[in-house]
């Protein structure tokens, strides 16, 4: 069976997908009940009282002679090489107690529980979520080396006007633009998952948001193969500006996740949708890369959406859907050089 024929299947399974992602991510799931377990919060409060967990003593707990604790920001007496983690007294006795909590829940064979609203994950030396910032490194790592490879095919293998020495591809600037707000999205997101601070997660979440927001424009203009500079204009000046707002008020206003969430769902799906009719209309040869970047990328939100809890401590669903990225990544940008030669030869033939 050819594409044509699977086509519309393909895209009942997406949209089905979708909306049970949509649905899922319109529930409030920033409850913790790992917050509100007794024995959690009375560990808590007797390692911030004695700076100590059974008889372990907890490093950046400073305990003065009257015995009341002080809770000193730990960059105070450490190495200013880890200050930017900012762990301190409080943060400390959340990590122990949460991760005692977690061992005997295992022990009495109950699953994880949230608590302050994330899952409960291993750290490993400096890193706080070892895996998640590894895969994110990978992926990043695999961004730059598809954008050097699409830069390298436009620039010295494929033809150069010979009026300008530009492209003859109309989309170059455009897949540029996407490369270097994916690099900043994927550097932010590695550094977030080493160290979760106030600071990196809104850098983090603003990234994302902004290479969500561009790549919805990119899909639209692509999409409908818009080449002419107003119409893009009428295209990218709404979105521009509804994304700069609410990157705006993450930061300056009220950090809502959920609220985040969803913004970035409603735009990963919109862009998906978009990919995926395209691909099934469309005769690119590289219309299957497309499908198959666009059902991973509606698992991933499946997964996000669902927040699969972590198993071993280490893989969570966030960390299934970074793993994911990577492979994505390298075929997109597989695609984005083969739309490239395919333009630049329909150019070429139009011109003989």
């Amino acid at each position: 069976m050819g594409l044509r024929r699977r086509g519309p299947l393909l895209l009942l399974l997406l949209l089905g997908l979708v909306v049970a992602t949509a649905a899922a991510a319109a529930d409030d799931a920033s409850a913790s009940e790992g917050d509100a377990d007794p024995l959690y919060r009375a560990c808590f409060e007797e390692c911030q009282r004695t700076g100590t967990l059974k008889e372990d003593s907890i490093k950046h707990c400073v305990v003065p002679t009257d015995d009341q604790p002080a809770d000193k920001a730990w960059y105070a007496h450490e190495p200013l090489y880890l200050q930017w983690k900012e762990w301190n007294c409080n943060s400390e006795c959340r990590y122990h107690c949460m991760m005692e909590r977690e061992q005997e829940r295992e022990e009495l064979g109950l699953g994880p529980v949230k608590y302050h609203g994330k899952w409960p994950l291993k750290r490993a030396s400096v890193f706080q979520e070892p895996l998640s910032a590894a895969l994110s490194a990978l992926t990043l790592l695999v961004q730059f080396n598809g954008w050097l490879s699409f830069f390298l095919l436009l620039s010295y293998k494929l033809p150069l006007r010979p009026e300008t020495h530009a492209t003859y591809y109309e989309y170059t600037g455009l897949w540029h633009i996407n490369a270097l707000l994916a690099l900043n999205s994927w550097f932010w997101c590695a550094i977030y998952h080493s160290c979760d601070t106030a600071w990196t997660e809104k850098l983090y979440l603003s990234s994302a948001a902004a290479f969500l927001g561009y790549s919805l424009i990119l899909a639209i203009l692509r999409t409908s193969n818009l080449r002419d500079e107003a119409s893009r204009v009428m295209v990218a000046a709404p979105i521009l500006a509804f994304v700069t707002t609410h990157i705006l008020y993450l930061n300056f206003y009220e950090l809502d996740k959920g609220l985040n969430m969803k913004v970035c769902t409603v735009i990963s799906v919109a862009q998906l949708l978009l990919w995926t009719v395209w691909a099934a209309i469309t005769r690119h040869p590289s219309r299957l890369k497309v499908v198959f970047v666009a059902i991973g990328g509606v698992l991933s939100l499946y997964l996000e959406a669902h927040d699969v809890p972590p198993r071993w401590g280490y893989v969570d669903g966030h960390a299934i859907c970074l793993a994911m990225a990577i492979p994505l990544s390298y075929l997109w940008w597989s695609f984005a050089k083969e739309d490239a030669e395919m333009r630049t030869a329909a150019i070429m033939k139009k011109k003989r």
